[in-house]
């Protein structure tokens, strides 16, 4: 009688999986995105295996030729992947074995539990160098328009309100803060990643005597003077997915970044705003209305915000509940990750590109912020240098823009009369604040936007992205 084929688990099991069960619990058509991660692991743990006695250098040498040739398949898409064998690990060590019968031993002295575990967090730390590179393109972006637009005024708002006159560099500047905040988180999850789980088996390690600091060395989870860095409790180590959630946080508020840059744009491309015009390439049309210039690269860059933010909520209600150590509801971790990891850097990209060919309508902007109002605080700041308390002197300008608008006028065309029935602090010259080249050279302190310390944020952000 044929020996019946089994699981790489099913010892003890007198039946295979129901097909439905096979369906529903298989990982492999998400988790082979980290086959070229785990082959590195196995090349890792085979070499520490060799190093303490467990197996020959030709045994090594023989599953290493063998886990490149399956790494070659991989990358040219040739590779067999297999449903029925659940995951990564699996379709690799089974398609190894048939090649290299030694290779039976590769699975020595680890667990699925530690073996992923130390796939994600590879992933991670490749995943957190490509989001770098591209905030870093993005930066590069945001921070040439800011160069290019330095003595472009606009309105700046609260509340969706004119507050006060800004320029279009400083407005720029405030996205280059944030998306550099990102980047140093970006930073710190790659750094949260760089500890090696290897070695802590499915729960408690193993009896057999590997060197798991080896391992750590041969994956570069080294701190930054080469030292070898492995995680210090064995069930932590398996039972943790707070590095994917740190990851899946960082891309959440990056892509919340971008989406307020959106609809900042969003605002300004509209023909009620008119300061800006987004290029063809990231446009629309209606099918209905010939018309229409929709900015449908903004739209979608909200949009995938809340995708992000929907992966961050995924993993943080997976985890919620979890006892020690490992459970399988860990194995759908994988799929918020990888969106998460896809959607920001799409979404980084694609801001890049839209800002890229933006233009600025810079007779529109002149005119917006033209209204005198934008230079109501600098009037009560006026009337504080002549000694009037602020608070009063908020009072007096307030009535003054009521009297304005009673009357019809612009603020500065208010009557002598009108303004000193107003208060009667309101005495000299008190129209001249009213000027925007004043206004902004007044704002020359350290995070304001006068010309000069805007000039500086820009001199400082171009050489930290060189």
């Amino acid at each position: 009688m044929a020996k019946r084929k089994q699981v790489t688990w099913g010892g003890r099991f007198a039946s295979g999986p129901n097909a439905l069960m096979q369906r529903f619990s298989e990982s492999v058509s998400f988790d082979k995105r980290l086959a070229l991660f785990d082959i590195a692991g196995s090349k890792a743990h085979s070499a520490m295996l060799a190093k303490v006695g467990i197996l020959k250098s030709s045994e090594r040498d023989a599953i290493h030729r063998g886990l490149d040739a399956i790494a070659r398949e991989i990358t040219a898409g040739k590779f067999r992947w297999r449903t029925e064998l659940e995951d990564v690990h699996m379709n690799i060590e089974q398609a190894l074995t048939a090649r290299v019968p030694v290779a039976a031993k590769l699975h020595t002295a680890r667990s699925r539990n530690d073996q992923i575990a130390t796939d994600v967090r590879l992933y991670i730390k490749a995943a957190c160098a490509e989001v770098d590179a591209t905030l870093l393109d993005t930066l590069r972006v945001i921070v040439k328009l800011a160069r290019q637009h330095a003595d472009v005024l606009i309105p700046g708002y609260t509340h969706m309100q004119r507050a006060q006159p800004v320029s279009i560099a400083h407005h720029f500047l405030a996205f280059a803060e944030m998306l550099g905040r990102d980047r140093a988180r970006f930073a710190a999850v790659a750094e949260s990643a760089n500890w090696c789980p290897l070695g802590s088996g499915a729960i408690a390690g193993t009896t057999l005597p590997i060197d798991r600091e080896f391992t750590a060395k041969q994956l570069g989870f080294v701190d930054a003077k080469g030292k070898p860095r492995v995680t210090r409790n064995s069930m932590d180590a398996v039972a943790d997915r707070d590095i994917a959630t740190e990851f899946t946080f960082a891309a959440a508020l990056c892509a919340t970044h971008l989406s307020r840059l959106a609809e900042d744009l969003i605002l300004w491309t509209t023909t009620e705003f008119g300061f800006a015009r987004i290029p063809d390439a990231f446009s629309t049309g209606s099918s209905l209305m010939p018309q229409k210039r929709n900015p449908d690269s903004l739209e979608l860059m909200r949009g995938k915000a809340a995708r992000v933010h929907g992966s961050l909520t995924h993993l943080l209600g997976l985890t919620k509940g979890l006892p020690l150590t490992y459970n399988r509801d860990l194995q759908d971790d994988k799929v918020p990750l990888f969106d998460a990891h896809d959607q920001i850097v799409l979404s980084l990209q694609v801001a890049g590109g839209t800002l890229s060919g933006m233009t600025f309508n810079r007779a529109r902007c002149a005119a917006a912020v033209a209204d005198p109002a934008l230079l109501a605080t600098d009037l009560a700041d006026w009337l504080v240098c002549k000694g009037v308390p602020f608070r009063h002197a908020h009072h007096a300008v307030g009535r003054l823009v009521a009297v304005a608008e009673k009357m019809g006028k612009p603020l500065n065309q208010v009557s002598d009369h009108a303004a000193l029935a107003a208060d009667p602090a309101f005495k000299g010259d008190w129209r001249k604040v009213f000027d925007l080249k004043r206004a902004m050279q007044a704002r020359e302190k350290t995070g304001m936007p006068g010309p000069r310390a805007v000039a500086g944020a820009i001199a400082r952000w171009e050489r930290e992205l060189r």
